[in-house]
């Protein structure tokens, strides 16, 4: 099963001082933090923020390249996480074929933004980012995590910018 998630806002990890993208489903129930670079985090929140440049950036040059040969971009989606890396997938439609594209949670996110699609998390995904959370996180830094996440409002991201 996937969820959709949509982007809630874009955070700075207090301990490794690196950009976090936090998703949340339509419901409430999940929060999914995937920790970027910040060039990433900063094409997410030119996105969110709908911003134009007088040049296009690579993630605007791609969906404007879409555009022009007609492939349509249907969804994203997280596919899964292994060793603390998060893995994502383009979902497109070429001439009536479907294709999927391999792609980085940060990219496909960026896009997924700009070109107004749904951002999908398989379960699966959600579940192992809780494991490994509980795992490798010690009490203290654990609950620290879970407040902050149970905090977040988009009002307190400040319009998403760094």
């Amino acid at each position: 099963m996937v969820k959709e998630m949509q982007v809630i806002g874009i955070t700075i990890d207090p301990v490794t001082q690196s950009p976090i993208v936090i998703l949340r489903d339509k419901e409430n129930l999940n929060t999914l933090p995937i920790w970027i670079g910040m060039l990433e985090a900063n094409a997410i929140a030119a996105g969110l923020e709908h911003l134009k440049l007088p040049r296009p950036m690579t993630h605007d040059l791609f969906k404007n390249l879409l555009d022009q040969i007609g492939v349509k971009l249907l969804r994203v989606e997280v596919t899964d996480i292994r060793d603390n890396t998060y893995f994502a997938a383009l979902h497109m439609e070429v001439g009536g074929n479907s294709v999927v594209i391999d792609s980085r949670p940060s990219d496909a996110i960026a896009i997924a933004i700009r070109m107004e699609v749904p951002i999908m998390v398989r379960d699966a995904v959600i579940e192992k980012a809780l494991r490994v959370d509980a795992t490798s996180s010690s009490g203290a830094e654990k609950d620290k995590w879970t407040e902050l996440l149970e905090k977040m409002d988009p009002e307190d991201f400040s319009k998403y910018k760094m």
